[in-house]
């Protein structure tokens, strides 16, 4: 993977479910297997999960963050846990274990219920049992995470972001060379069209950064715009 591919976040720290960790061992080993020269890391935060539920009131395919499953499979075995339990068996950062709590007892669907009922945040004091009452119209539903609201940046991702930037200004000046110098001529908005087109496979570029990086061309003299008409560039060999 190039640069411009990686996650911008650094992996959250958990622990996954036992049987989820075996299926992992297998499909990495499989991976290195075929691909010897890669490197697999996992990043739990971004990723989600399809769950198959049952109730009383019948079965449901949730759709869950891949934290919401670490949480979730916990109650195949115990009908209700403390927080404290849920923290040391996943071992999810406060932050991201509140939220994810929080979509579970708060959202639209209440998959489980909180032992402070009136509460609308997620205290350490919490015990969390399965909702055996619920019930949704919908066979097959999506939770969400709440977003944080005092989320801070984290200095380490910002780095990340502005390299993953950099490297994505080169991608798109290297594509819009190469595009120019076999055209010759070309019309501004067919270029635009043309650059996340062939852009596309890696990532989606912003029109307004292509715009900028046309104009950062022009001025290195790659380029120039017809003298006849600004909306018609010429590439300059």
């Amino acid at each position: 993977l190039t640069m411009g591919l990686w996650p911008t976040q650094a992996p959250s720290p958990y622990t996954l479910p036992a049987e989820i960790e075996t299926c992992c061992s297998i499909f990495q080993d499989f991976y290195l297997n075929k691909n010897s020269s890669r490197k697999l890391t996992w990043h739990a935060n971004m990723g989600t999960a399809e769950l198959k539920a049952f109730f009383p009131s019948g079965r449901y395919e949730i759709t869950v963050s891949t934290f919401q499953m670490c949480i979730l499979l916990l109650f195949n075995k115990s009908d209700i846990i403390s927080y404290k339990t849920i923290q040391d068996q996943t071992n999810i950062a406060a932050d991201d274990l509140k939220r994810n709590l929080m979509a579970l007892t708060c959202g639209k669907h209440k998959i489980l219920l909180k032992s402070d009922s009136k509460s609308k945040k997620v205290e350490e004091s919490d015990k969390f049992a399965f909702n055996k009452s619920f019930k949704s119209k919908l066979y097959r539903f999506k939770l969400m995470v709440v977003a944080g609201r005092d989320a801070q940046v984290d200095p380490q991702s910002s780095e990340t972001r502005q390299k993953v930037d950099e490297e994505r200004k080169a991608q798109i000046d290297a594509c819009i060379v190469r595009i120019m110098k076999s055209r010759k001529k070309m019309d501004h908005s067919l270029l635009i069209s043309e650059v996340v087109r062939l852009l596309s496979s890696r990532f989606v570029p912003n029109p307004t950064v292509i715009k900028r990086r046309i104009e950062s061309l022009i001025e290195r003299e790659f380029m120039e715009r017809s003298k006849t008409d600004r909306k018609v560039y010429h590439y300059c060999a």
